[in-house]
């Protein structure tokens, strides 16, 4: 068995802004560095024994954050845990896209969730086979973590008005060559309120 925590990057200035970032390459701003910080700290109390991250900037340098924090070693890259591909609407707010690409448009170059599904898995029961028994750190982004929930619950998971945030650490292990989530940090949209401005909305 390989135990994986999913962490979602810190906040961008495209996340604050809520805009849809895709693969479109954001860095970090000063909130998402200290986000990263306070992951970190969640995580001090357990064991790790490797860290590994998407490539794009986000993740990159907030996975060099908590190991630095941590003491682990240089991140690993994983090109497949980089973020859904969004293509025509990168850039957009999520307002511009309902506009823009209402329901039931095709946007030209979005990734489907099942390819989503089918590379981040690849790549988790690659790392799973190399490192058995181990427990591994994997910074990602807010839409592979939403797939995965997804689909590993049929749905049922994230719930209406759940979020993922920021620096939010999602726990799975790898067994019986199957992913099995076993802790879903969700956080909860009051009624009326529009939630912390880095977060995912689910949609």
């Amino acid at each position: 068995m390989t135990t994986f925590s999913i962490v979602r990057h810190g906040q961008t200035d495209w996340n604050l802004h809520h805009r849809i970032q895709g693969s479109t390459d954001i860095p970090l701003n000063a909130t998402g560095r200290a986000e990263a910080v306070a992951a970190a700290e969640r995580l001090q109390s357990r064991r790790w024994d490797a860290i590994v991250t998407s490539p794009l900037l986000r993740a990159a340098e907030s996975a060099r954050i908590i190991a630095a924090e941590l003491g682990l070693n240089e991140p690993q890259i994983v090109p497949a845990l980089t973020e859904r591909h969004h293509g025509a609407i990168e850039g957009l707010t999520f307002a511009e896209r309902q506009q823009r690409f209402p329901d039931g448009v095709i946007v030209p170059g979005l990734e489907t969730r099942r390819d989503v599904v089918d590379r981040v898995l690849d790549a988790l029961a690659a790392l799973a086979a190399g490192r058995a028994g181990q427990c591994v750190l994997v910074l990602s982004h807010g839409g592979v973590i939403g797939t995965l929930l997804r689909h590993l619950t049929e749905g049922e998971l994230p719930r209406h008005g759940d979020f993922i945030a920021n620096g939010s650490v999602h726990d799975f292990r790898w067994e019986n060559n199957q992913l099995l989530l076993t802790h879903f940090d969700a956080t909860t949209r009051l009624p009326g309120d529009r939630g912390d401005a880095a977060a995912t909305p689910v949609l």
